[in-house]
């Protein structure tokens, strides 16, 4: 991925690895070989250049009013200003100000930025029942990313990953460029465990939670399938299995429903309210063509695809 295109998107549900994935591509691209030690990445890259690394987060903030978006970007853009000698600016140009600190990364290093972005669409999300707030927050951030595109001859490399993707309507209209992986075959397993994985490397801790629960280890395998798999993120995508409920499942020996308990996803049950879906049919499953999750997440009419 980070030597063939350089715009991407990802998207994955909650709790799915994607703050992992990004702060593995922040250390990779810092040129950080001690933590791939004994990995393949140790001997597939051969440079390992430090390259300057910009990682904006917007998780662990409720977005609630316009200033707490600009409290969060004048926190990150101003201590990136103090790195690299520009004076912090408490003014709402972020794509300016964004440009700028680009800019001098690349001047002062003499190596292109790479960008990634977490959870992107959080202050989008926390929004929704706010149309207007989440108007005012979608033209904020899309003067943050605007500079992004027209940079391209100085970055290394940008990645935005979020639960959703808000398309046509929204910022991306901005980053028009970018390469939407989340359902292609090439990448449906980058986040998440698969079902090979849980076989051929979790068989201690999936013969531990048999011996507790009274099970056989084909029926241990069977449960954790049951309880924590069906995730498939392309027409050809492998099983992909729950990681935060599995890991928690093998640690605590017990079949519990951890992702739904420790991270509640209010979109969801709010959406289910409004539009009064029955889960029952999920539990057989329903067709769901491609194009519907290519409608603008913030003016769709169907349920489904969020």
């Amino acid at each position: 991925m980070t030597h063939t295109d350089l715009y991407y998107f990802l998207s994955r549900p909650r709790r799915f690895g994607k703050s992992l994935l990004v702060s593995t591509l922040q250390y990779y691209f810092e040129g950080r070989k001690d933590l791939f030690s004994a990995l393949a990445m140790e001997k597939l890259e051969t440079e390992w250049k430090k390259y300057p690394v910009f990682k904006l987060s917007f998780a662990g903030n409720k977005y609630i009013t316009e200033e707490d978006l600009a409290d969060t970007l004048n926190l990150k853009l101003g201590e990136w200003e103090r790195q690299y000698g520009l004076t912090p600016s408490d003014k709402s140009a972020w794509g300016v100000r964004f440009e700028l600190l680009i800019k001098a990364a690349y001047e002062s290093t003499g190596l292109p930025p790479v960008v990634l972005v977490d959870e992107y669409d959080a202050p989008l999300l926390d929004s929704m029942e706010t149309p207007e707030l989440q108007l005012t927050l979608k033209n904020e951030m899309r003067k943050l990313f605007s500079p992004l595109k027209d940079l391209g001859g100085i970055l290394r490399f940008v990645f935005l990953t979020g639960i959703s993707k808000f398309s046509q309507l929204s910022i991306f209209s901005e980053l028009n460029n970018l390469k939407a992986i989340t359902m292609n075959d090439e990448y449906a397993a980058i986040c998440g465990i698969t079902r090979e994985e849980v076989l051929t490397q979790m068989q201690p801790e999936i013969q531990a939670l048999a011996n507790k629960n009274g099970l056989t280890y084909d029926g241990a395998c069977n449960a954790l399938q049951k309880q924590y798999d069906g995730y498939h993120f392309s027409k050809n995508s492998p099983n992909v299995y729950n990681p935060f409920s599995l890991i928690n499942a093998l640690s605590d020996k017990e079949l519990a429903n951890y992702w739904f308990s420790t991270g509640t996803p209010t979109i969801l049950t709010r959406l289910m309210r409004k539009y009064k879906v029955d889960p029952v049919p999920f539990e057989t499953g329903f067709e769901a063509s491609q194009d519907m999750f290519d409608a603008p997440t913030e003016t769709a009419k169907n349920p489904i695809p969020m």
